[in-house]
């Protein structure tokens, strides 16, 4: 029997193979809908759909931490990139699936982003996740590292955090 995901990628990888550009594919975020005086609130809307997510200043660099920070919304886009992954590639190798959780965490020094050390960089200086699967009882131990070596592969925000591409920023006044 054909999994729900390999039915719903088969056409796709296909087309893929056949059209590489067509593979190519955009993610997007953009803010707005909170006054620009504000200096510890503002909104980001993920993706052409989502609903806007307001975002706080985090109270290490003296925001109010009163809604989720930027790094915490990197983090949350890591638990769910992983967490996706994991479901996708669950259900392509027949793993069923009892109890999934993934957890991440980032740790900085927020004086490199404040200006006050010189030698620490901006930005994190480690993240980690921790993935809780429970899996049907029986289900092999070999198909259950297949499965992590998988989504260690295919991760993208993993990928991308372990070899992130060149940022490209322009300002318009």
């Amino acid at each position: 029997m054909t999994s729900l995901v390999a039915r719903a990628q088969s056409d796709l990888r296909a087309r893929y193979k056949e059209i590489p550009d067509l593979a190519c594919t955009h993610s997007q975020a953009v803010t707005g809908g909170v006054h620009p005086t504000d200096p510890f609130h503002g909104q980001v809307r993920p993706g052409p759909h989502g609903p806007a997510i307001a975002y706080g200043t985090h109270a290490a660099v003296g925001g109010p931490y009163d809604a989720p920070c930027p790094g915490d919304l990197m983090c949350a886009a890591l638990a769910a990139c992983m967490d996706s992954s994991i479901r996708l590639v669950a259900n392509l190798l027949g793993v069923e699936l009892l109890a999934l959780e993934v957890r991440v965490q980032g740790t900085l020094d927020v004086r490199g982003a404040l200006g006050i050390g010189k030698d620490v960089p901006v930005g994190f200086q480690a993240v980690a996740s921790h993935v809780r699967l429970k899996a049907r009882d029986g289900t092999p131990p070999e198909q259950l590292a297949q499965l992590r070596a998988a989504v260690e592969r295919c991760c993208v925000v993993a990928r991308t955090l372990q070899a992130p591409p060149a940022l490209h920023t322009t300002f318009e006044t």
